[in-house]
C-alpha cells in the first residue's frame, strides 16, 4: 500500500483536473489529474490549493473544488471508514474509494484495524478491473485506462492476461487474502474474498498441468472453507457454482495424473445440483452456466467404469508416454486384432462408450482439455471401420462439450446434445445429427421440440447429464 507519511493531503475528486503552474485559470498545465490522485498540500491561494504531485514528480496548484481535504491524523479514521463505506458500492467511482481506503489505513490504529476496510478495498479493485476488461471488448476509455494508473500508486496490483483473444484484467486478490486471514471477517467478508480470489477466468493460460492442478486444489481449499451458515443466497448460490467448476477441472487433471477422478466428479455435480438459479442475477447466471459446461465436459469422472455391453465395445491401453490408445472390439476381435485402432493424448472416457443396436456405430467421449471434450463416432463402412472426431464448436473458445443422447433406431441418425461458449455466451443445442455425412439435420433449444429426440432419448443420459438443468 501507498506508505507517504503525510498529515496534510487532498484527494483529487474528479477526472482531468488540471494541475496549474500557478494559481489562475489562464495558467499552463503541469499535469491532468485523475479521481483518486492524492497530494500532498502545501498550502492555498484564493480559490487554489498548493500541492505537490509525488506520483507525477511535479509541483503546482489545483482547484480546491476539484479536491477534498483529509487528515491522517487518527481521529479522522472514522469519518475516512464512512466515506469508504459510501463508496465500496458506487460502480465508477473504484480509483476514489481506493484512495479513501488507503488514506484511512494510515490513519486508523493497528489495533482497531477490522476486516471491513480490507474487504471494501478488494471489492473496489476486484469491480475496476472487471470494469477494464469489459471496456477493452466494448470501446477505448481514457478515464478507467487513467483509474487502473490512480490505483497501482496505492499497491494496487492488476495482472493482465489474453483470453479468448482479447485481455482479461484481474486484480491480484491481495486485500482479499487478507481479509480470509482476519479473525473478525464475517462469512459475507469470506465468501467474496473466496469468490474474488478463485475466478476461473482470471488463471495464468501460460501456468504449465501441474502448476494449474495445484493452483486448483488450492481454490477448492479457499472456497471449502466458507462457511454457508450467515451467507445470503446469491452468495450461497455463487459459491457452489465456482466449487462446481472447480471440481470438475480437478477431475479432469486426476484423469490425467492417473488418479482416481470418481469423487473430484461426483463432488462437481453435487455442487452444480446446489446451485439455486432464481438466485442468481443475470452476470452471475453466465458464470453459472460456464461452470456447468466445465461440469458437463468432466461429468463422466464421476462414473465408474462397467463391463463392456452391446455387440461392439472398446478397451483403452497404455501408448506412447502421456498417450492412451482406443481398441474397437467384438466377439471376433480382441486387442490383438482389433476392428480399430487410435491414440490420442486427451482422457477417454471408456464409461461413456454406447453402441447403437446394430453394432455398426459406437459413440465415445474423449476429453483432450479440462473443459472440452469432443464425441468419437466410430463407424462401419464398405471400405471397413473408421472414428469421426466431432468438436463441439469451430470457435476460438476452449470451453464446451458435445455429448451422444440416444440412437434413432433404423436410421443413420444420432441425438446429440451440445454446449459451447460463443461470443461470451454459452449456447445450449439438442441435435438431430446424420452420423453418415455429420450433418445437424434438426435442432432445438429444448428437446421438447424434437419429436425423435424425446421419443428415442437414452435413459442413461436422461440421468446423468447436465444439459437438462
Amino acid at each position: 500500500m501507498w506508505t507517504a507519511n503525510l498529515l496534510a493531503l487532498a484527494i483529487v475528486t474528479q477526472n482531468q483536473a488540471p494541475l496549474n503552474a500557478s494559481p489562475r485559470d489562464s495558467a499552463g498545465k503541469q499535469a491532468v489529474l485523475w479521481q483518486g490522485d492524492m497530494l500532498e498540500v502545501r498550502g492555498q491561494s484564493l480559490d487554489y490549493v498548493k500541492v505537490y504531485d509525488h506520483r507525477r514528480e511535479r509541483a503546482g496548484f489545483v482547484k480546491a473544488s476539484q479536491v477534498r481535504m483529509v487528515s491522517l491524523d487518527s481521529k479522522q479514521a472514522p469519518e475516512l471508514l464512512s466515506v469508504v463505506r459510501f463508496l465500496r458500492d458506487a460502480s465508477g467511482s473504484e480509483a476514489l474509494g481506493v484512495s479513501y481506503a488507503a488514506a484511512y489505513l494510515k490513519a486508523v490504529p493497528a489495533q482497531d484495524l477490522t476486516a471491513e476496510p480490507l474487504d471494501a478495498l478488494g471489492v473496489m479493485a476486484d469491480r475496476l478491473a472487471h470494469r477494464a476488461s469489459i471496456n477493452q471488448i466494448k470501446a477505448n476509455d481514457t478515464a478507467l485506462a487513467a483509474h487502473l494508473e490512480v490505483v497501482r500508486q496505492y499497491g494496487v496490483i492488476m495482472n493482465s492476461f489474453e483470453v479468448e483473444g482479447s485481455m482479461r484484467v484481474c486484480y491480484d486478490g491481495d486485500m482479499f487474502r487478507r481479509v480470509l486471514n482476519m479473525p473478525d471477517a464475517d462469512a459475507g467478508q469470506r465468501a467474496r474474498a473466496a469468490l474474488g480470489v478463485t475466478r476461473p477466468e482470471c488463471q495464468d493460460p501460460h501456468e504449465g498441468p501441474t502448476e494449474h492442478y495445484e493452483r486448483d486444489v488450492w481454490r477448492s481449499d479457499v472456497l471449502g472453507l466458507v462457511p454457508e451458515l450467515g451467507l445470503s443466497d446469491n452468495q450461497r448460490a455463487r459459491l457452489h457454482a465456482r466449487r462446481a467448476g472447480v471440481w470438475a477441472s480437478i477431475a479432469f487433471a486426476q484423469s490425467r495424473r492417473g488418479e482416481s477422478p470418481q469423487h473430484a466428479g461426483e463432488r462437481a455435480l453435487q455442487e452444480l445440483a446446489a446451485v439455486n438459479k432464481a438466485e442468481l442475477s443475470d452476470e452471475d447466471l453466465m458464470e453459472y452456466n460456464e461452470a456447468a459446461v466445465r461440469v458437463g465436459a468432466s461429468r463422466w469422472a464421476a462414473e465408474p467404469v462397467g463391463k463392456p455391453s452391446g455387440r461392439i465395445w472398446v478397451q483403452t491401453l497404455q501408448g506412447a508416454p502421456g498417450e492412451t490408445c482406443v481398441l474397437l472390439q467384438d466377439s471376433k476381435h480382441d486387442s490383438r486384432q482389433p476392428l480399430l485402432k487410435r491414440c490420442t493424448y486427451a482422457t477417454v472416457w471408456t464409461a461413456s462408450a454406447s453402441s447403437n443396436p446394430a453394432g455398426t456405430v459406437l459413440a465415445l467421449a474423449v476429453q483432450p482439455l479440462d473443459a472440452w471434450r469432443e464425441l468419437w463416432l466410430f463407424r462401419e463402412g464398405p471400405a471397413g471401420w473408421t472414428v469421426d472426431v466431432v468438436p463441439p464448436g469451430t470457435s476460438d473458445t476452449n470451453l464446451g462439450y458435445l455429448e451422444f443422447a440416444g440412437w434413432v433406431p433404423g436410421t443413420n441418425r444420432v441425438l446429440t446434445a451440445r454446449e459451447v461458449k460463443v461470443e461470451g455466451r454459452v449456447r445450449r443445442r439438442f441435435e438431430i445429427m446424420n452420423y453418415a455425412t455429420l450433418k445437424v439435420e434438426h435442432q432445438a433449444v429444448t428437446p421438447d421440440y424434437l419429436t425423435n429426440f424425446l421419443r428415442w432419448q437414452e435413459p442413461r443420459w436422461k440421468k446423468l447429464t447436465v444439459a437438462l438443468r
